[in-house]
């Protein structure tokens, strides 16, 4: 039996499809992120959250496999009316993140453990309010990455940064700045450890993006943007005429991790 020289072609096309399938690794999907924020003002409040948090939420989210969560304070806490945790959980579908609630009300553990605080009274409340963000992680950076440190975790500066910009196509200039600019990578490149990329799609200033970069300490940070500034790749990216004027508004956070943060 002869076979037509279109068969033979199609099926050497349809191996090679197959090979590189089999070959090439599998392009990880982008995360979500739940990004949630507590405004409290007095050291008792702080305790409920800290119990809360590190003896009823985080077991019970590894409890069903999310890991890596991230629990974090401001430095300027101390002098700071409006004190803040951050508490950051990497969720794979916006599905996962609505059928967290029920998964948690469900869980006799964590409502033991978590009593105190989800049956604390409206005179004893413990906390001012919570802020809710949910990001989607950029493409370039599709999944949380751990931070690569040796240093004690008080030491640390947690570098959380929100870039708003002025319409919706301007931060979408901006995303792509990050993505195929390589911002994302020149960071990489100088030892940023960045924790995460992503681009807020419900939250208080949109339309924005929020980033974490992680160091060793305040002068390990210092010296890190300055090495940024001065690249030469960043100079040359910074000029270019498709990338101005696309930030119109930053906030800096400064954070450090809590013992029992996942990182």
């Amino acid at each position: 039996m002869r076979f037509k020289p279109v068969y033979f072609v199609l099926i050497v096309l349809f191996f090679g499809i197959m090979f590189q399938s089999w070959t090439s690794p599998a392009k990880a999907e982008r995360e979500f992120y739940q990004l949630t924020v507590y405004h409290f003002k007095e050291p008792s409040q702080e305790k409920m959250i800290d119990g809360y948090l590190q003896r009823a939420l985080l077991p019970a989210l590894h409890k069903i496999n999310i890991k890596n969560v991230g629990v974090f304070k401001n430095r300027a806490n101390d002098t700071l009316a409006d004190k803040t945790v951050y508490i950051l959980i990497p969720i794979k579908s916006l599905e996962d993140i609505m059928k967290l609630p029920s998964s948690l009300n469900v869980n006799k553990d964590y409502q033991a453990a978590g009593a105190e605080y989800l049956n604390a009274i409206y005179t004893s409340a413990p906390y001012s309010r919570i802020e809710t963000i949910l990001l989607h992680a950029f493409s370039m950076a599709p999944q949380l990455q751990l931070p690569k440190l040796s240093g004690a975790r008080k030491d640390r500066i947690y570098e959380l940064r929100s870039y708003e910009s002025s319409t919706e196509k301007i931060f979408k200039n901006k995303v792509h700045m990050f993505n195929e600019g390589d911002e994302i990578g020149l960071f990489k490149r100088l030892n940023f450890n960045a924790s995460f990329y992503g681009e807020v799609i419900a939250g208080g200033k949109m339309p924005n993006l929020m980033y974490m970069t992680c160091h060793e300490n305040k002068t390990a940070r210092d010296d890190n943007w300055k090495n940024f500034g001065n690249d030469p790749y960043w100079k040359k990216l910074s000029s270019m005429p498709e990338y101005q004027h696309n930030v119109s508004h930053i906030d800096i956070s400064y954070l450090y991790p809590t013992e029992y943060s996942d990182y």
